[in-house]
Order: structure tokens, then sequence, then C-alpha cells
């Protein structure tokens, strides 16, 4: 069997079939059934966030949470993120405006956004990569200086805690991913975060067409609704939170013992108390190196991911050679995310790390 880069967790059978049994007994299957109202309850009191909603993915999360802060026209983010960051952009009529990253932690760099600010821009939307938190003191600050709002795409960040709090807790709007990949997953879903209970009540009703009855309409909304049979798997799995991540952690630190110096890793941002470990990235120091891992990994059925790439502002609908971004441009010619799930046994992450260790040696 090859190994992948991941596989989604999956929870006793048995747990899940005993929710499907009252799902059929309910006779409810959409429209935020009982399941849907009881994990949007669970994940407040596991996150200590008052304000979240329970949506159907997280790419439609970060254009509600967009469309909910009445924002317009430029937007700067990242071009190192999945391209759901820079398409939800694009696809709602904004501007990307491109800003570098920082060469370390791999996030936005807070001491270049003020440059990029103009008389046209209303947020910044960042992206906590893989997890690690961005620096949001600084970037909320930016962003107090200038009027504008800040949404997180923290797709990544389940779990993670900085200085004390849930990384979503941060900003004016934060967004999740619960897809089947994550370390949290409903199958499908996501979620959104807001500071301000206003906003909240905004992106509820956009979540349902705009209803705010049956036969009224309060705003222009779309159908960002979750089922009861993907709250149903969020339920199940959110008790095999703690384990998963445990289990991840102890691959990583295998993985920190064990691979060759010439393989470095991002930074994690000081201020992160609890991190989730989602993903297990490397960079080695050029690209021909980086194909030259692939191939390794590739010849022993290892099946890694470049992750990020390419840099977005090099996307085919975007005029991204004005962009300067060239520490994302580097980063994305050198960087490889490892298997990394709680199934990979010993044996399996041995076959991965002799691997690498071979294809990486000058």
């Amino acid at each position: 069997m090859p190994i992948t880069v991941t596989k989604p967790f999956f929870p006793p059978l048995e747990e899940y079939q005993a929710l499907l049994a009252k799902i059929w007994e309910n006779n409810w299957l959409t429209n935020q059934g009982p399941f849907a109202q009881e994990l949007e309850a669970r994940l407040k009191e596991v996150l200590s966030i008052d304000n979240l909603i329970f949506v159907n993915n997280g790419t439609i999360a970060i254009q509600i949470a967009l469309k909910a802060l009445n924002l317009s026209d430029e937007v700067i983010t990242t071009p190192f993120s999945y391209v759901a960051t820079t398409s939800s952009l694009v696809w709602e009529g904004f501007t990307p405006v491109m800003v570098d990253i920082d060469p370390e932690t791999l996030n936005i760099d807070p001491s270049l956004i003020e440059a990029a600010i103009t008389n046209r821009t209303t947020a910044i939307l960042a992206t906590h990569v893989f997890g690690n938190p961005c620096d949001v003191d600084a970037i909320e600050a930016i962003a107090r200086k200038h009027n504008l709002k800040v949404i997180y795409d923290a797709a990544h960040a389940f779990g993670v805690k900085y200085k004390g709090r849930s990384l979503y807790s941060y900003g004016d709007a934060s967004t999740a991913s619960f897809h089947a990949t994550k370390l949290f997953h409903t199958a499908e879903g996501g979620a959104i975060f807001f500071r301000d209970v206003a906003d909240l009540q905004t992106a509820s009703k956009m979540r349902n067409f705009g209803h705010t009855s049956p036969t009224t309409f309060d705003c222009v909304g779309i159908n960002g609704k979750n089922s009861e049979l993907h709250a149903a798997m969020g339920l199940v799995n959110l008790g095999y939170v703690p384990a998963i991540i445990a289990e991840r952690k102890a691959i990583s630190e295998r993985y920190d013992a064990e691979l060759s110096k010439e393989v470095t890793r991002p930074r994690l941002t000081v201020g992160c108390d609890v991190y989730n470990y989602a993903y297990y990235p490397i960079l080695v120091r050029d690209e021909p190196t980086l194909e030259n891992v692939i191939r390794t990994l590739e010849s022993d059925d290892i099946i890694p991911r470049r992750y990020f790439y390419p840099s977005l502002n090099d996307l085919p609908y975007l005029n991204g050679d004005s962009a300067d971004v060239p520490v994302a441009k580097d980063i994305t010619k050198r960087i490889l995310c490892l298997p990394l799930y709680p199934t990979l046994d010993a044996d399996e992450q041995a076959r991965v790390v002799k691997a690498v260790n071979r294809a990486v040696q000058p």
C-alpha cells in the first residue's frame, strides 16, 4: 500500500451508526437540524468561543465572512496559502494585494503590510500557515491604525492556542475547514468565528439564503448550511481530537529526531502555547533537491505533497508578475509536506525518513 501524505480519521463505525439511527428517527437531514445545533454548542464549549456558525466547507466560510463584514475592493493577503484563500477573494469580486511572507514562520510579514495599504484597502486576509499563528498582535495594531477588518484563514488551526486563547478568537472573523483531511473533520465542513455578534447574525442569515422567516429575506444569501450526517461525524470525532493531536505530535518528534540536518523546518511563532501538529513541512536547499526528494519518495511508493505550490501570485487569473514576493516564490520551490496521520506506523515512517535523508545529501 502506498504511504500517502495524509489519511482521514475514521471513528469507530458503531459510534457513528448510533447517531445515524437518531437521524433516521428525527427524519431531519439539513436546515440546521438538532445535530448541527449540538455541534455548534459543543464547539463553543471546547474552543471557549461564543460567536460561531457551522457551514458546509472552509471556502464558503471565507466567502461568507467577506460578505458579512461588508468589505469591498482591495484586500491584502498572502501568496503562501492554499488556492482557496485567493480564489475566494477573486470569486467575490475583490482585488487580492499580495504581501510577502516571513522566511521563518511562512506567515504574512506584518512589516510589509502598511506599504501595501491604499485608499481602496478594506481588509487583511491572512493565513495561519500549517496552523502556525500569524503575528496577530502586529496585524491587529495595523488594522486598527488604518481602520481595516482582519480575517484569518485558519483552516489548519483547530486546537491551536495563542497566548492562552483559541487561535480562532483573533481577528474580526476567523474561518475553519473541517474537510476530511483535517485533524478534526466532519467529512466536509467548516466554521466561521466572529468577534462581533452582529456580524455573526448577518452571516447566519447569509448562510441560509438571507432568510429571516420562511417568507422574508433580509439580505442576499447563499446555501452555506451543512447536514445532519456531517454534524454527526463531527460530534463523534470531537472526542478523539486530544488523542489525534498526541499521536501527530509523537510522529512529528520522531521526524525531528531522525531527519537529516540538511532538512530545515518553519519556526513556530512565539506565543503559541498549544500547537496541533497539523502538517509536517520540510524545507530543502533548492528546487532540484526538492525534485530529487519527491522522485526518491515516489520510487518507494511514498506520496508527499508540494504544499503550498505555486506561489499564489502566479495563478493564471491574476496579474502576478507585478507582485514583489521573492520570499514566497523561493519557499514554494523548496517546501514539501511529509506523510503525517495517526495510523502512520514506525516502520512506514522509517521508510520516509530513509528516503528523504538519502535524497538530500549534497
